[in-house]
């Protein structure tokens, strides 16, 4: 008897990563975000940390006398009447390569007046965020790769994460958030990518504790973040858990009373960080004044801050949550319970909207974990998924887009606070920023320095840096985004035709 079956296309199995396609993956990221850059510090957060780099780079310390003398300070005077930022070293001292690379590029580039040597360093400060934000997305695609997700799936749900979510948004801007973000994702993948029948090795462990640890001298909320990945530890392992999750405990620990230890040396107490006592208008920022439900509402359905709004996408990985859930119990549950913590952790903290910030700063690495199943629901579900994807993907690209071509801040002038600076919940940040975009589109006029298009290559050529320069730098940067495209367009249709079975005749007798 004869018969004849079709055997259907499958991807690979095996969970090998393709490191071709992911190195190229980062590298698009990184070049396209960097075109894209700011290329200059708007906030007293961004000034902050760019002082105690230069601090860092060329003194040793983390005292910012040059914030003094700037009339940028934002701190307290240290037990050694040094002046101090409130704000944890990790993003300064991932920062000093950065630093480095800008000042020789800002002393040496020809076309570049002797003033505007800051402004071209800035440029390369901004362009750390861009590598973070790209880094983080790619960390996110190993993950889906390891979860044996089809190579077009997890560049479909890695793509989704990088340019329709906040990631995009703040890889223009010198903010501590997407460095935080690679490193919690990090751990993510660090802890949980590995074998489901195996317990996580004190090898993984080790590396996740000091990923995390990392996160709490970047930002010492990110605590929050240790804690539930312990108790998803203990959710994908349970009894099995214990010496992996006593080695993970120790290395946060020792991180954490590492940086009570640098409080109590700089400020003569573990639990000051050296926030100053009041902010603008005399009002006390460092609390937890806020109503609950205030900050609550701010963060799912006000126009300014919702993480609907600024992260559409996450509709779709709350819906995809079981599958990845059914893939992997311990990234399920870092994807849901973050967020969560962070959200009921900062609805009370007085300033919870993050400051001068589009959208939700400061849930943005947990929302970037709440990505994590975006992977799993694009692999299992059916045409419907697709369409809801494609739909939510183009609203979030396009807030993004928004919000990294105009400026905020011009945008929040005298709209983002009252007169007490409480956040104005009814800011809408979309549609002024839309208004500004449609303005200076027809403008004849320039825009003064600052406002309008806010983007690296106006910025410095307002500041003087000559056409040469400015076209010189523009065009290496198109340059490698457009070859790490190429060879992330090969890698992928290599892959996909690698990974295919051959549709074959059967024969049984």
């Amino acid at each position: 008897m004869t018969a004849e079956a079709q055997v259907p296309t499958t991807p690979s199995p095996s969970g090998i990563i393709p490191w071709r396609l992911v190195i190229s993956f980062f590298l698009f990221l990184t070049f396209t975000f960097a075109i894209f850059s700011t290329g200059r510090v708007h906030t007293i957060d961004e000034v902050s940390a760019v002082y105690q780099t230069e601090s860092l780079a060329l003194r040793g310390s983390t005292a910012v006398p040059q914030a003094v003398m700037a009339k940028w300070f934002y701190g307290e005077l240290d037990r050694f009447g040094q002046p101090q930022t409130p704000y944890p070293p990790g993003q300064p001292v991932a920062s000093i390569p950065w630093f480095v690379v800008g000042h020789f590029a800002a002393k040496h580039l020809p076309g570049v007046p002797v003033d505007s040597r800051d402004v071209v360093g800035d440029l390369f400060f901004t362009a750390s965020s861009a590598a973070y934000s790209a880094l983080a997305a790619t960390i996110a695609l190993v993950i889906f790769l390891r979860m044996k997700i089809s190579v077009g799936g997890s560049l479909a749900a890695a793509g989704m994460l990088a340019l329709a979510s906040p990631l995009t948004a703040y890889s223009a801007w010198f903010f501590s958030e997407p460095l935080a973000t690679v490193f919690l994702v990090g751990a993510a993948a660090a802890l949980f990518t590995g074998d489901a029948d195996i317990p996580v090795s004190k090898g993984r462990a080790a590396l996740a504790g000091i990923l995390l640890g990392a996160a709490i001298w970047v930002r010492p909320t990110h605590v929050l973040a240790a804690a539930v990945f312990l108790i998803a530890l203990y959710v994908r392992d349970r009894k099995s858990s214990f010496t992996a999750a006593a080695m993970l405990s120790v290395i946060v620990g020792f991180a954490g009373e590492a940086f009570l230890w640098r409080n109590n040396y700089l400020f003569g107490s573990f639990f000051n960080f050296g926030y100053p006592p009041a902010a603008e208008g005399g009002k006390a920022l460092n609390t937890f004044n806020t109503p609950f439900f205030t900050g609550l509402f701010g963060y799912l359905f006000s126009p300014g801050k919702s993480i609907f709004i600024f992260a559409p996408v996450v509709l779709l990985a709350i819906f995809g949550w079981r599958s990845l859930w059914r893939k992997n119990r311990g990234l399920a549950t870092v994807a849901l319970l973050t967020p969560i913590v962070y959200i009921l952790f900062f609805a009370t903290y007085t300033q919870w909207e993050g400051g001068y910030c589009y959208g939700p700063r400061y849930l943005l690495p947990a929302l970037t974990l709440l990505g994590l199943a975006l992977g799993p629901v694009l692999a299992d579900g059916g045409r419907w998924v697709r369409v809801s994807a494609i739909v939510l993907f183009v609203a979030g690209f396009a807030v993004q887009a928004i919000g990294i071509t105009t400026s905020f801040l011009e945008a929040a002038v005298g709209k983002y606070y009252d007169a007490t600076f409480n956040y104005n919940m009814a800011f809408a940040p979309v549609w002024r920023q839309t208004r500004f975009l449609w303005y200076y589109a027809k403008s004849p006029v320039p825009a003064p320095m600052g406002r309008g298009f806010d983007r690296w290559w106006l910025l410095l050529g307002k500041a003087g840096v000559s056409h040469g320069t400015l076209w010189t730098i523009g065009i290496l940067e198109f340059a490698c985004a457009a070859i790490s495209g190429f060879v992330l367009w090969q890698s992928w249709k290599n892959r996909e035709r690698a990974v295919e079975i051959p549709a074959q005749s059967v024969t049984s007798d």
